[in-house]
């Protein structure tokens, strides 16, 4: 069992925090909210605290805010993040007129970077950001195999992060290593695939792949 502490209360954290603790993880969801995230919870037992504090009590923390504001949030929790495991699934964009991804938030870079730069004594690993969110937790729900790409600078901290994607229901043969913390880069610009696949064939699960 992992102590893991998910920022966040939207449809991904709230995915990712059911699957995790059904799993036998102890899970602890913060928002700037906690009462009335606890008040709208219905899936198994998790604890509701306020960022700082799921920051602090957690052996790996899960970063599921919106990512164009992430870098400001998480920046503020620096001293709880010291020396943790923080998992980047997000993408940080600008939104265009019909809500979906117009643009990069940081173009010829990466949250990941920036994250990464601005918690230096922290691991970040960038993974999941290349799906739709209920394929995160329910991999097997595609027909054809998803890829579950990983970013980041600590070999230890992605070998971790792998272990809870195969609790998630990822299988190891599926998680594909693409090296340091820049290689985020790539992941994260495939997200301005996503308006048109949306545009095309409306909200459905999918995932990119590696197909070999």
């Amino acid at each position: 069992m992992t102590s893991i502490g998910i920022l966040g209360s939207g449809r991904v954290a709230t995915a990712l925090a059911a699957k995790l603790a059904s799993t036998g993880h102890e899970v602890t969801v913060g928002s700037r909210n906690p009462a009335d995230t606890a008040v709208r919870w219905t899936g198994p037992t998790v604890r509701h605290r306020d960022h700082a504090q799921t920051a602090r009590h957690a052996s790996i923390v899960i970063n599921a805010t919106p990512g164009d504001t992430t870098l400001q949030r998480i920046a503020t929790l620096r001293g709880e993040l010291d020396g943790k495991i923080l998992v980047d699934v997000s993408n940080a964009t600008v939104r265009g007129a019909d809500g979906l991804p117009g643009g990069l938030c940081y173009p010829n870079s990466s949250l990941a970077e920036h994250l990464q730069q601005a918690l230096p004594a922290t691991r970040v690993v960038k993974t999941l950001n290349t799906m739709l969110f209920t394929v995160m937790t329910d991999p097997h729900s595609l027909t054809t195999p998803p890829t579950a790409f990983l970013s980041g600078d600590d070999e230890d901290a992605k070998a971790a992060v792998g272990r809870l994607l195969v609790d998630l229901g990822w299988r190891p043969e599926w998680i594909e290593d693409l090296g340091d913390i820049t290689t985020a880069r790539a992941t994260e610009s495939l997200v301005l695939l996503v308006p048109h696949l949306f545009r095309r064939h409306g909200p459905k699960p999918f995932a990119l792949t590696v197909a070999r």
